[in-house]
């Protein structure tokens, strides 16, 4: 890959990104950061040995490829100061709810990627939706797909409003598996464990019961049915969170996360 990558922003997705080329033989000696917070340049002069920049400068003329790695209220303000240096690259965002069309006004180019990555990226284990506007070749594309593939998965959308359902489940879903672990972690404390073995089980649960769904080529309906006897332990548990109506309001919280996946498309995407 003879492209030359500019990041800007150098947080923990971004990070995660570079993490994710550098194992894959891409030489940071190709990469630049835009980052102004001291902490984050620290981490990247000592992790990648790339010295990051506190602002855009004439330097990156030379980005073949612009990835977005910045806050959604951050976004219209930073293509100010780097748009004037990156009117021919390919760019690439990873901000959530920020549309292509924004995009496109405040940048001057069509070459557009939106992405949804996840948390699990950190460590390889993610899962990215990907967005291209119809201007993206398919060697973009392909740059596109070699870019996230070393954070974990990933999967090509239609329509760039399925990336709104994306952030609702996967982009913010790992808060979601925390949040059940939180739960079973505690009520295993509760039912004699010590907090570290509740723990260890509910992590090892999730992980366990993810790759048996990977896996199998039966729906989670099914899975889940295989696990339930009628009478048994865990038909209890799951006639208990039915009669709670468990699956309608955690359907309600993932609308939720659609819903302002929307809105922050519509509050920091004003063009």
């Amino acid at each position: 890959m003879s492209e030359h990558i500019a990041f800007i922003g150098g947080g923990n997705m971004a990070s995660a990104m570079i993490s994710g080329l550098h194992k894959q033989g891409f030489p940071v000696s190709q990469i630049d950061v835009i980052e102004p917070f001291a902490e984050a340049q620290e981490r990247l002069q000592s992790h990648f040995g790339i010295a990051a920049r506190p602002t855009a400068d004439a330097s990156l003329n030379r980005a073949t490829i612009v990835i977005w790695a910045v806050k959604p209220q951050s976004f219209k303000e930073a293509t100010q100061q780097v748009r004037t240096h990156t009117r021919d690259a390919l760019h690439i965002s990873v901000a959530a709810g920020i549309r292509s069309d924004s995009m496109v006004q405040w940048l001057g180019n069509e070459r557009i990627i939106r992405t949804m990555p996840n948390t699990p990226a950190l460590i390889g284990k993610g899962m990215t939706g990907l967005f291209a506007r119809p201007a993206v070749s398919e060697s973009d594309r392909q740059h596109g797909e070699r870019i996230v593939s070393g954070m974990g998965r990933f999967l090509w959308l239609e329509s760039e409003g399925q990336l709104d359902a994306v952030t609702a489940i996967s982009g913010s879903g790992p808060a979601y598996v925390f949040y059940f672990i939180e739960a079973m972690t505690t009520a295993g404390a509760e039912m004699g464990l010590t907090h570290e073995q509740a723990y260890q089980l509910a992590v090892a649960t999730f992980i366990g019961a993810g790759e048996l769904a990977q896996s199998s080529h039966e729906p989670p309906e099914v899975l889940r049915q295989r696990v339930t006897s009628k009478g048994g332990t865990t038909h209890a548990a799951i006639s208990s969170m039915d009669e709670s109506h468990i699956k309608e309001l955690f359907g309600k919280a993932l609308h939720a996360a659609q819903r302002r996946a929307i809105e922050m498309g519509n509050e920091f995407g004003e063009i």
